[in-house]
């Protein structure tokens, strides 16, 4: 008797298991597409003269789409199912990118890319937030620490994977085989979410009114963590390329190890969260990782390489290590009905400070050091840390 009941517990066990590993299998190729695809961007522009100005303008461009889509995704994900979508969002991924590299072979790079991003943002956020919102569905009844550390860790495994692709891809003449390349991962990708199956979806998913849900005090602080978190993100987007081509003289090679170094320490940013998590408290820890974001900006200004590669992959594991967590908050105080539209909220006020900086960088140019900015947006998260700790002691009084 013992024997069936162990053989039916795996089996059952089994059967849950399956579309977890689809689901992170499905988040690798993804991820190497997506990371591939800004890369390859970002390199493009810089190649063809646009400088660090091209760049911030592009991501520019996406930050303005994607802040008026975050919020019609997140609602769409909360209104349909949120695997189907995603599988049309990956399929919109790939027609995008291989419609970018035909364009590439009669047309000139920047405008191309612009249209290109555009059309690619909104496809990227609905992938994005289609299939983060489905995290808990996919991993029901597991812990949300764990989970989402195993989808992120396979996420930054794809970046990673996409950062040592940039090397061969990047040093041929025409930019044109890496999006079609890239692309290919993106059909793997909704092959893999089409033939997920998932238990029935929780009662209400798909019946709450409005664009958002309420919104306390602990989710604007949490909002706010995120949104600095990332503005760090981006700027290492916009200014790597130029950081490595302009101020260390470096070439595409190196470019592709400071990706590498980013996604390797986001990597171990994923994993850490777990311990982390039993040890300090979330508003706590979110102060130490703007802190320590903070200082690791700040240093790289008197840093040569291949010491600004241990910085760079310290940002990338304080950055996703922040992530992480705060998603995880996230899913734990807000309900699973308005998930997505709290996660499309969040990403808004994220993609607001995004486009600020990146109008900062378009105006500034190359007129200005990319360390002298990192060094500049190190002082700004050193200044918000203490109007966020009030939030935070201020509850701990009431309680």
């Amino acid at each position: 008797m013992s024997n069936t009941i162990r053989i039916y517990h795996d089996k059952q066990q089994g059967a849950r298991l399956r579309p977890l590993r689809k689901f992170l299998a499905s988040t690798l190729a993804a991820a190497i597409a997506r990371n591939g695809y800004y890369i390859a961007c970002a390199w493009t522009l810089v190649q063809a003269g646009y400088g660090s100005a091209g760049v911030a303008t592009l991501l520019a461009i996406v930050s303005a789409v994607e802040l008026i889509a975050s919020p019609l995704a997140g609602a769409a994900a909360d209104r349909s199912d949120r695997r189907r979508l995603s599988v049309v969002a990956d399929i919109g991924r790939f027609a995008v990118m291989l419609a970018t590299a035909f364009s590439l072979f009669y047309l000139e790079a920047f405008p191309t890319l612009c249209v290109s991003a555009v059309l690619f943002s909104i496809c990227d956020r609905v992938a994005l937030t289609a299939s983060q919102a489905m995290i808990p569905l996919v991993t029901r009844g597991a812990d949300l620490a764990t989970s989402n550390s195993a989808v992120f860790f396979v996420m930054q495994l794809g970046s990673l994977g996409a950062a040592l692709f940039a090397g061969p891809l990047l040093t041929g003449h025409s930019p044109a085989p890496r999006f079609i390349v890239l692309s290919l991962f993106f059909l793997v990708s909704a092959g893999l979410l089409f033939s997920m199956r998932l238990g029935p979806v929780p009662r209400g998913v798909g019946r709450t009114n409005g664009l958002a849900p309420n919104i306390d005090l602990r989710l604007v602080r949490l909002f706010a963590a995120y949104a600095l978190l990332y503005g760090g993100a981006v700027l290492v987007t916009v200014m790597g390329s130029s950081f490595v081509f302009e101020e260390q003289k470096g070439t595409a090679t190196d470019f592709g190890h400071l990706e590498a170094a980013w996604s390797a320490g986001s990597l171990v940013g994923a994993a850490l969260l777990v311990r982390l998590a039993q040890a300090v408290s979330a508003p706590m820890l979110h102060l130490m990782l703007l802190g320590s974001t903070a200082l690791a900006l700040t240093s790289l200004t008197a840093l040569l390489a291949p010491w600004t590669l241990i910085v760079f992959a310290t940002l990338g594991c304080l950055y996703n290590l922040g992530r992480v967590s705060i998603e995880v908050t996230l899913q734990s105080r807000v309900p699973n009905t308005v998930l997505g539209r709290a996660k499309g909220v969040m990403h808004s006020v994220a993609v607001a400070l995004g486009f600020l900086i990146f109008s900062i960088a378009t105006v500034l140019g190359d007129s200005v050091f990319p360390s002298t900015v990192f060094f500049s947006f190190g002082l700004i998260l050193l200044i918000s840390i203490p109007a966020l700790s009030i939030g935070i002691a201020q509850r701990k009084g009431k309680t």
